[in-house]
């Protein structure tokens, strides 16, 4: 099977009745029908494709992430074209920004069909009940992480589902312990998850080692995110794709340099009303090219459009320059193309995540983008790798060695450079690297840097976003707001 499918959560969405909106406040009581439930393994299974879904509405949390940053301006049509994308890009966003509410809302929605089933871990034993266990329990780290990453401090409940009225009385969870949450789940999930998987797409060893990786960094607990993320290197069995030029086609996912993906599909549709709905990659339409006719690609929104300021941060002979970013200005004249210039118009498009032609054979091709997002990819964890030794101080000689298996894929020279100089050496490979991938916001925030970076960024609010107002007056007012908001 090319990708794991959640076409069939219907199944178990008639035990969950969980509304479209997926609002945390907002989850019916279910305990009756829960408790006739998981009764076999294959209502676990049911239960985790459930669980699988919600990682299909990430796709703003990438778009986002990147708009956020000082890689894109947000685009559109005008300066009024999904004004909470437009708050964000400017930085004057709001507690009543709808956009962050879906982020809110749906990482909710998700976090809670995770702990659907293990609210009911132990209702039954199976022999491949410890694999299902542990790619819940990193479902669960992923969407927690996803939270607290946008959230800071936030309400959390463990192996047990919020159910309607209980948001009277959960407090705000300190960053701190909701990480510790997370690092239990990956090393549970790492410990009792193989590094392949019988079906394409379902969590891995590596991945829940990756993301346990990852977490420690944002933490700053660099010597246990060197250990891990050099297990990975060391035992895992990815390694850097050959030809980066054909890393994001619709062709080559779940390659040898994916550590996990978001598995994407055409086969629903959805419509603006519904976004999470669909099954496919939302941000690929989104990011698409205005009103445009010609080869190879289709048309899309122009949003997400990269500044020159990212194109500039590239080296000369870089390859990865004309993968990553569209100069759709020199493309038209290339293929007789045309187009329309949207808002903000850069000349740029995020090349990574534009509609292809012939990706998408149902619906609209915009909300039905079958193209995986790489969520986790080995150039990161090599990269993040480099970091944790060299910034916790454990061996710049293996923070040089796995920073440059990235160059030396790019055609670029080795970095020999310790230290400081170093550090903005693997600060530069990430940014051009991961570039449209959703990451730079969060590694300029994490590392201090943001505040210089991103025009308008206010230090000691806009590290974190606002916890939506609507979500405070429903939970009883009994959550402060995040400083700032």
């Amino acid at each position: 099977m090319k990708k794991l499918k959640t076409k069939n959560i219907l199944l178990i969405a008639l035990v969950l009745i969980l509304s479209c909106s997926d609002d945390f406040v907002e989850v019916a009581s279910q305990s009756e029908n829960s408790e006739e439930f998981f009764n076999s393994e294959a209502d676990y299974q049911a239960a985790l494709i459930a669980a699988y879904d919600g990682l299909q509405s990430t796709y703003v949390n990438v778009m986002l992430g990147e708009i956020a940053s000082d890689n894109t301006l947000c685009g559109g049509e005008s300066a009024t074209d999904v004004i909470g994308f437009q708050e964000i890009d400017d930085m004057v966003h709001t507690p009543v920004n709808a956009n962050l509410r879906d982020i809110w809302s749906w990482m909710y929605g998700a976090v809670n069909r995770a702990n659907f089933i293990l609210e009911f871990q132990d209702k039954i034993d199976f022999p491949n009940k410890n694999n299902i266990l542990g790619q819940t329990r990193f479902l669960r780290a992923y969407y927690n992480f996803e939270l607290v990453k946008w959230f800071g401090d936030i309400p959390l409940s463990v192996d047990k589902r919020i159910q309607f009225g209980e948001q009277f009385s959960i407090e705000r969870t300190p960053k701190a312990d909701v990480y510790s949450l997370i690092e239990q789940d990956l090393i549970f999930a790492a410990a009792n998850l193989p590094y392949t998987q019988n079906q394409v797409g379902r969590v891995t060893k590596g991945a829940a080692q990756a993301l346990l990786g990852k977490a420690y960094l944002f933490q700053d607990k660099f010597t246990e995110a060197a250990t891990v993320l050099e297990d990975v290197i060391n035992n895992g069995p990815y390694d850097l794709l050959t030809d980066y030029s054909t890393m994001f086609e619709n062709d080559n996912e779940n390659n040898i340099e994916s550590v996990f993906e978001v598995q994407y599909t055409d086969e629903e549709g959805a419509g603006f009303e519904c976004l999470q709905c669909s099954e496919g990659n939302v941000a690929v339409g989104f990011n698409g090219i205005r009103n445009y006719n010609g080869p190879v690609f289709e048309s899309g929104f122009s949003f997400n459009v990269p500044t020159q300021e990212v194109v500039d941060e590239f080296e000369t002979g870089d390859i990865r320059l004309e993968t990553a970013i569209l100069d759709i200005d020199a493309w038209a004249v290339a293929n007789s193309a045309t187009f329309v210039t949207g808002f903000e118009h850069t000349g740029y498009y995020n090349r990574k995540y534009i509609a292809r032609q012939g990706d998408a054979n149902t619906g609209d091709a915009n909300l039905t983008n079958p193209n995986n997002y790489r969520a986790i990819r080995f150039a990161d964890v090599l990269l993040m790798a480099a970091e944790a030794l060299n910034r916790g101080g454990v061996s710049d000689t293996r923070a040089q060695a796995y920073l440059n298996r990235v160059r030396t894929r790019a055609m670029l020279p080795d970095v020999t450079s310790t230290g400081v100089d170093l550090t903005n050496a693997i600060y530069h490979e990430r940014r051009v690297e991961l570039v449209g991938e959703g990451h730079h916001f969060f590694d300029l925030v994490r590392t201090g840097r943001a505040a210089q970076e991103i025009d308008g960024f206010v230090a000691g609010k806009h590290e974190v976003f606002p916890i939506p107002s609507i979500e405070i007056q429903l939970a009883g007012n009994i959550w402060a707001q995040n400083p700032g908001y």
